[in-house]
């Protein structure tokens, strides 16, 4: 009994003193494998970035070490999060031309387990490219917009698009509605090129942010899309699919529970009537003053970032091709005719801009089509006075110029206004486009999806946009991309 028990001591010594070295010979600590953008990286773009750190292993960055990782020159460290085995750092306040190190201390990166030693300290060097700096071409005879306190930046912009009249023609796509550039990135995934203009939509304005067991969030206060866009010098189009309810009863439920029951923004699925909500007291006014009042909030952020928006709301208020019968009203505030449009658009102008004193936006009105008859597009139009570029919204089987379409825009205006191709489905050729003399500003390409929601780069209904296309119109010497623009800033 008394060798047992000298055993079982000596063994309970021998384990002891295994804990007490595997204590003590801790393994290493968790080795950065990769970094984008890798150290020595040049010619970054944008004003905002994320730089990513994979680890040889699972990591976790304590909220009170994460303070501790910085950056210099005037830079700004953003949001940080540590999942898996990388660590996601953002970068804001980048500026042209200048070279930063980001700083992440010894001890801010721990592997997961108490027997591991925290990662050495980590700099990742990098410099964004030099951008020019956009100057007006004469400062002394600059276009004025039809705000005249109209924002900086939102001036040099408009005054950059009339110096590309008859020279460039800006690339645009539309986003797939979720507020993010998912379709800009798309393309530059397969041309090696942005787009210069990112189309956003308020669209889910009533229900955002969605509810995250929709499987997807709708967060307009979340302005990084547009943030990145304009930080990397490309420029910012919203429009507004206005959904309306079909009652007050509708409105309550939608709001109290984000019920789309009773809500919609074509004319044959809403009985929404604009002839009374133009009317103080009623219901009707009621919501589309709340809506206003709320796009103005999400508007406000880009402001305060200094962000100018090409805004277009009320679009193809009469219809486009007539594909919704012979009146082609296909929104309901185009439904009750032109009149009540115009009254529409003169009274969110006012309070956008009169009210809520919004000096970033550029304001765009789409001409509406019905049966083709360009003699009515003066009858919708708002005035002079509160339309700064003039857009039309073309969907067609060809590549062809548009010749009959641009030249009813310029006779509208006497040629005063800018003219775009506000959507499109096949892009409109380039060259063809300079060679006719119609000087597009820029072309906005629809989101095109595949049967299950993927973004492609055509569809059945504009087939011409294949990759060859693409990548030709892309490359032609009469498009400007994002990476071709200067800075507003």
């Amino acid at each position: 009994m008394k060798k047992l028990w000298l055993e079982f001591l000596v063994l309970g010594l021998m384990l002891a003193g295994c804990q007490e070295t595997d204590v003590q010979d801790m393994v290493s600590g968790p080795e950065l494998v990769s970094c984008d953008p890798s150290d020595g990286a040049r010619d970054l773009v944008g004003s905002t970035l994320t730089v990513t750190m994979m680890f040889d292993r699972s990591i976790r960055c304590p909220a009170d070490r994460e303070a501790g990782i910085s950056v210099d020159g005037g830079a700004s460290i953003g949001e940080v999060a540590a999942s898996a085995n990388k660590i996601d750092i953002e970068v804001l306040e980048l500026k042209p031309g200048k070279t930063y190190t980001v700083t992440v201390p010894e001890g801010a990166v721990l592997g997961y387990g108490s027997n591991q030693k925290a990662a050495e300290e980590i700099r990742v060097t990098f410099s964004m490219n030099e951008v020019d700096a956009y100057s007006p071409a004469d400062p002394d005879s600059m276009k004025s917009l039809v705000n005249p306190n109209a924002s900086r930046e939102a001036l040099y912009v408009y005054n950059f698009l009339f110096e590309q009249i008859g020279k460039k023609t800006l690339s645009g796509v539309q986003s797939s509605h979720s507020h993010k550039n998912d379709f800009v990135d798309f393309i530059y995934d397969h041309t090696g090129k942005h787009p210069a203009l990112a189309g956003y939509d308020f669209l889910f304005l009533q229900f955002s942010p969605t509810p995250s067991d929709w499987g997807w969030v709708q967060n307009y206060n979340d302005i990084s899309a547009p943030r990145e866009q304009w930080g990397a010098n490309g420029l910012v189009t919203y429009m507004w699919h206005w959904n309306v309810p079909d009652s007050k009863e509708a409105w309550d439920n939608g709001v109290n529970n984000y019920n789309f029951d009773g809500y919609a923004f074509y004319s044959d699925q809403t009985s929404f009537d604009i002839r009374e909500a133009l009317k103080e007291g009623t219901w009707q006014h009621d919501f589309i003053m709340k809506d206003i009042k709320e796009v103005a909030g999400y508007l406000q952020l880009l402001e305060d970032e200094n962000i100018p928006v090409i805004w277009r709301p009320l679009h193809e208020a009469a219809g486009n091709y007539d594909l919704y019968g012979s009146d082609g009203a296909w929104f309901w505030w185009g439904r009750h005719g032109a009149e009540p449009c115009k009254q529409l658009w003169r009274l969110l102008y006012d309070r956008l801009v009169n009210v809520y004193g919004l000096d970033n936006l550029i304001w765009v009105w789409t001409v509406d089509v019905t049966k083709w008859a360009e003699d009515q597009y003066l009858d919708w139009y708002p005035g002079d006075e509160y339309v700064d570029i003039l857009g039309v919204d073309i969907y067609a089987q060809d590549t062809e110029a548009k010749t009959r379409q641009y030249q009813a825009l310029v006779d509208l205006t006497g040629g005063e206004k800018l003219v775009a191709i506000s959507e499109c489905g096949n892009i409109p050729d380039p060259e063809k486009c300079m060679e006719a003399g119609n000087r597009w500003s820029w072309f906005m390409v629809w989101c095109a999806t595949d049967s299950v929601g993927n973004i492609t780069l055509n569809s059945p209904d504009w087939s011409y946009n294949t990759l060859e296309y693409w990548n030709n119109v892309i490359g032609s010497p009469y498009v400007l991309n994002r990476e071709d623009m200067p800075s507003f800033k």
